[in-house]
């Protein structure tokens, strides 16, 4: 078994809907980021990445690289996904955590869970996302931007 750490933030910016977990959320704000900023599936992706011996989300996918202009964080997750197997690797468990003062995830939590274990390829019941609020301190308290952890057990294919 492998194990691997990921952690992301973003700050936020003028907008009318973040996307966390593959979703579009509704919000007065949106994050300022190259791709779709999405921090709980980037973190995520870092946390496989870690697992596997490999180089950063930034170095696989750089926001220098105008390709990953706004795009789609579920793409560059089935990227990676992609590149785990070509290394022997199989997903077999991912656990996250939203760190955020507003917007309330608890609406969005299952669905998120439900399309990251479809994108992993892997039962939902191996996947969990969960959110949490730092009480009003830090910047995510301060409601400035939104971080995720999150971590991964990875295993050699058979």
């Amino acid at each position: 078994m492998r194990i691997g750490h990921g952690y992301d933030a973003h700050r936020f910016t003028e907008g009318d809907s973040l996307v966390l977990g593959g979703f579009r959320i509704p919000y007065d704000k949106a994050f300022l980021a190259h791709s779709d900023g999405d921090v709980l599936v980037h973190a995520l992706i870092d946390a496989l990445f870690g697992a596997a011996g490999e180089p950063d989300i930034g170095a696989h996918f750089p926001p220098s690289d105008e390709r990953y202009r706004g795009i789609d964080s579920m793409i560059l997750l089935q990227d990676t996904v992609r590149i785990l197997r070509d290394l022997g690797l199989e997903i077999e468990y991912a656990d996250m955590t939203i760190i955020a003062q507003k917007p309330k995830m608890a609406p969005y939590l299952q669905p998120m869970r439900e399309r990251i274990a479809e994108v992993l390829e892997i039962p939902v019941t191996r996947v969990n996302v969960k959110a949490t609020t730092e009480e009003k301190m830090g910047f995510t308290g301060r409601e400035e931007g939104i971080a995720a952890h999150a971590v991964c057990l990875l295993r050699e294919a058979e």
